[in-house]
């Protein structure tokens, strides 16, 4: 049976990444920054079966094709029109991101090392046009980090004979891969260490491994997970301890899947993102159990989640033609990444701006559905 709980917090988890990258009020983009991004690693690890210990080969596939494929082709999409960008004004050399850094059009060289760089190591995308693409090559690195040393481990334990009498040592396996990922990212930002064979040092792909696993350990407990808070006496006030909880660490010790991360905010990061996840959980239960248009919206949402991560930051310059035009602003402010960011904490553009950032590709995504499908009645039709 299709589990559309896990597809409404995707949905919400999407939503809430839009609302972050739209420079949303500061206290509530600390707040979302504290677990969306876990949130998608965590439901991800929440459908790794075992299976895939003897057929890896399915499970590479799937990743390759659910992930590697899609960063490569938008990926070189948005290197090829890059320059072009700059011709319409989209893109400019005078206005960039919130600490004034600016994009400059690609040389014939650049572009194609860029090209290189986003075949050989999913990285070299426009990062004005494709900033959220990380994720594809973090939740890449993630699960299959994660296949090869469960299956290390694995082998491990059930070779030792003497460990093997110990009864249910094997079932610690999920949990001792969680430990392994603490402790490796722990010495890792401590030390300032980089894994030079990942762009941007391996700490949000070593990082997302520890929240997959986490995914992976909750789907083996969530039936009696579900028997503990099905009342609502009971799911309500953890729901809301959780959102507490998440809420005066964002306040207090604000932490995110930054790749600069430092070791304090490494100790700050666990506990609030799995708080996080858990409210969002349980909220999408919540909604699960109705059968209004917020659920088909939130279900649809988070089965589409991939086009909104390729889309959202090229839908945002709808929002930000209306909004030069509101303010009388330069219009070379289109090229502001991700918004613009005049006004920005004092206006409520950003509630325009997520309604672009989910919608336009939303609407996208059943433009072609809606047309593939009329395609495919016709070819029948003439068969």
């Amino acid at each position: 049976m299709r589990n559309t709980t896990i597809s409404i917090a995707k949905g919400i988890a999407i939503i809430l990444m839009v609302i972050a990258h739209a420079e949303a009020p500061g206290w509530l983009c600390r707040f979302i920054f504290e677990f969306h991004m876990p949130l998608f690693f965590i439901t991800a690890g929440y459908f790794f079966s075992l299976k895939y210990l003897n057929d890896e080969a399915t499970f590479v596939k799937k990743r390759v094709k659910g992930l590697y494929w899609p960063f490569v082709k938008w990926a070189v999409f948005f290197l090829i029109i890059h320059n072009w960008m700059f011709d319409l004004g989209i893109l400019n050399e005078t206005f960039g991101n919130e600490a004034g850094g600016v994009t400059h059009p690609y040389s014939w060289h650049q572009m194609q090392q860029n090209l290189w760089t986003i075949v050989t190591a999913m990285a070299g995308y426009d990062a004005f046009l494709c900033g959220a693409f990380w994720f594809f090559r973090g939740l890449f690195v993630a699960s299959i980090l994660y296949l090869i040393i469960y299956k290390v481990v694995d082998a491990g334990l059930s070779r030792c004979e003497k460990w093997a009498r110990w009864a249910g040592l094997r079932r610690a396996t999920p949990y001792l891969i969680c430990l392994i990922m603490l402790l490796l990212c722990g010495w890792k930002t401590y030390e300032g260490l980089r894994v030079i064979n990942l762009v941007q040092g391996g700490y949000r792909d070593m990082m997302g491994c520890f929240f997959f696993g986490c995914g992976f350990i909750f789907r083996q407990f969530v039936e009696e997970y579900h028997k503990a808070t099905d009342r609502v006496y009971v799911s309500l006030p953890m729901t809301v301890v959780c959102g507490v909880v998440v809420f005066l660490f964002s306040k207090y010790l604000t932490a995110n899947m930054n790749w600069r991360s430092t070791y304090t905010q490494f100790l700050s990061l666990p506990v609030p993102a799995l708080l996080g996840f858990l409210m969002t959980y349980n909220i999408s239960r919540w909604i699960d159990c109705t059968k209004g248009y917020v659920k088909k919206f939130l279900v649809y949402t988070g089965d589409h989640t991939l086009n909104i991560f390729i889309f959202h930051i090229i839908s945002y310059k709808v929002v930000s033609l209306v909004k030069i035009w509101w303010y009388g602003l330069d219009p070379r402010q289109i090229g502001c990444h991700m918004v613009i960011h005049d006004y920005s904490q004092q206006d409520l553009f950003w509630i325009l701006y997520t309604v672009a950032g989910v919608g336009i590709p939303l609407l996208g995504t059943w433009l072609t559905e809606r047309v593939s499908k009329e395609i495919r009645v016709r070819r029948a039709q003439r068969i």
